[in-house]
């Protein structure tokens, strides 16, 4: 079970903590000091208290300034959730949404908080005007969207705050937007302060060749659910949640509805305390979804996409990444949705099936985001390519599987070493599919006391010989997908002959 007590949590005290005003400090000397219409970038990592700061900016700007200030979000969640906070700053504050047509009453506020586009709606039809806007801050700011409003408010300082000042669009980088970017403490820094939770990684190779890349630079969902809907996948994360978070309140993100419907049955079956949450919920069902997750200490909650940005669960303790992306952004706010800190909560896992952590590096390594800011493409072009990722892949049979095949002693081969023999020996290449084929069907034979159980166990071996089959089509060269595709079924519909007739050979010599 859980060892978080839900009792010890408390309402978040709105102090604010030395690095928080260091970072304000610097931020004013910039409004003081730079022209009113500087357009400023500030970066902070996700649980360091981004709304605070800038709800403690407004308060202060509002104190020391005759105009007005702005507050933009890109969802109605982070619109309520930041409403709610100014005014915890005593910053009386009126939220345009949806309903607000026109703003009579305009002069009794001194902060408005937007959504974008509604905003931007608003203003297009020309029903709605807010003056006198000295200070306009920007939510999240690495989404291009903000940029439709800029001309709005073109003698007002801009503040964007964002954990990651990567622009979502690669087309649209963020040094064309912004003049300077000031980079708050780093992960590292606030985890060593006492102000996130120290998370614990554990990566699982997953093969991701079959991935496609869509129009917004990222992974797409068909792809995405193609492999992760699969027997083999469905597997890899139930192992992994059973073996480093049995029992752990734990948020599961995947990159399609249909693979997180398909965790939910997966889990279900597996008698675990599951829900389901995508875009598709109704507001009242996501609403007992969230309060089921808050007060349930072994709760898993599987979900697609709405939660890594406007959810904050303190207890959660292990985050699953049961998807790849390419986005730097998504890997660092879904990972900080379980990096809150509690009295008895001061560390958190991280179990990744998506290589993200070989993509990225690990959540807490130092970043220079000045460096990302500045040049974006040369970051961008710096990552490690999958094929380069899964090239340096070592398959190490669990050692529960290991069990299974305790009469065998030697489970292992070099696929690299075995081609270099080919080649000084002259012989074809395929000799090492065979040599690799006869050594998988003795384990099976050896370990099993009839035929049935022999081919049974053979399934168990999916992970290791795909794995000899990748670094055999890596020696080989230029591989089409499509004939190690082939070669994969070539291998198992050959690997179920040789068993069958390995069996009868030892069947025969036990007469």
């Amino acid at each position: 079970m859980s060892n978080i007590d839900l009792s010890l949590i408390k309402e978040e005290k709105k102090e604010l903590y030395g690095y928080q005003l260091g970072d304000i400090d610097k931020i004013f000397e910039r409004i003081d000091n730079a022209p009113s219409n500087y357009h400023l970038l500030y970066q902070l990592p996700t649980g360091g208290g981004k709304t605070v700061i800038f709800s403690e900016i407004t308060r202060r700007y509002l104190e020391q300034h005759n105009k007005k200030v702005v507050v933009l979000t890109h969802r109605i969640e982070l619109c309520k959730q930041t409403s709610k906070m100014l005014k915890g700053f005593d910053v009386k504050n009126k939220i345009i949404n949806s309903a607000i047509k026109e703003l009579p009453d305009q002069d009794e506020y001194s902060c408005f908080v937007a959504m974008i586009e509604t905003l931007k709606n608003r203003l297009n039809d020309e029903k709605l005007e807010i003056d006198n806007v000295g200070l306009v801050i920007i939510d999240e700011a690495h989404f291009n969207s903000f940029r439709k409003l800029f001309s709005s408010f073109k003698n007002s300082f801009i503040l964007g705050v964002t954990a990651t000042p990567l622009s979502s669009n690669i087309k649209l980088p963020m040094y064309e937007n912004y003049n300077e970017l000031i980079v708050g403490d780093t992960i590292q820094s606030l985890i060593d302060k006492g102000f996130l939770a120290e998370a614990t990684t554990y990566s699982y190779d997953v093969g991701l060749t079959s991935l496609k890349v869509g129009i917004n630079g990222d992974y797409t969902v068909k792809s995405s659910d193609d492999l992760y809907s699969n027997m083999v996948m469905q597997e890899k994360l139930l192992h992994a949640y059973t073996e480093k978070s049995l029992g752990k309140k734990t948020l599961i993100f995947n990159n399609g509805i249909n693979t997180s419907l398909h965790v939910y049955e997966s889990f279900r079956h597996a008698k675990y305390n599951i829900r389901h949450l995508d875009n598709t919920t109704s507001a009242e069902e996501r609403k007992e979804i969230l309060q089921w997750f808050k007060k349930t200490p072994d709760a898993i909650l599987t979900s697609v996409g709405i939660l890594t940005t406007g959810f904050d669960e303190p207890t959660v303790e292990t985050i699953i990444l049961n998807r790849a992306t390419k986005s730097l952004t998504l890997y660092f706010q879904m990972i900080g949705r379980g990096s809150r800190r509690l009295p008895n909560k001061n560390s958190f896992t991280v179990i990744d099936l998506g290589n993200n952590a070989l993509r990225f590096g690990l959540w807490n390594n130092t970043i220079d985001w000045q460096h990302i800011f500045k040049s974006p493409e040369y970051y961008l072009e710096s990552l490690r390519e999958d094929a380069d990722i899964e090239s340096n892949f070592k398959y190490v049979m669990p050692e529960e599987l290991r069990k299974k095949f305790g009469k065998t002693i030697d489970i292992s081969m070099d696929i690299h070493e075995e081609f270099k023999f080919t080649v000084k020996n002259n012989l074809k290449a395929k000799s090492i599919i065979e040599k690799s084929l006869e050594q998988h069907a003795k384990m099976c034979v050896e370990n099993s006391d009839d035929l049935i159980k022999a081919k049974k166990l053979s399934r168990e071996l999916n992970d290791d010989f795909e794995y000899r089959i990748k670094q055999y089509c890596v020696c080989l060269g230029n591989v089409t997908k499509n004939y190690r595709t082939w070669l994969a079924e070539d291998y198992f519909l050959k690997l179920t002959l040789l068993i069958g007739k390995l069996n009868r050979i030892k069947v025969m010599s036990e007469l």
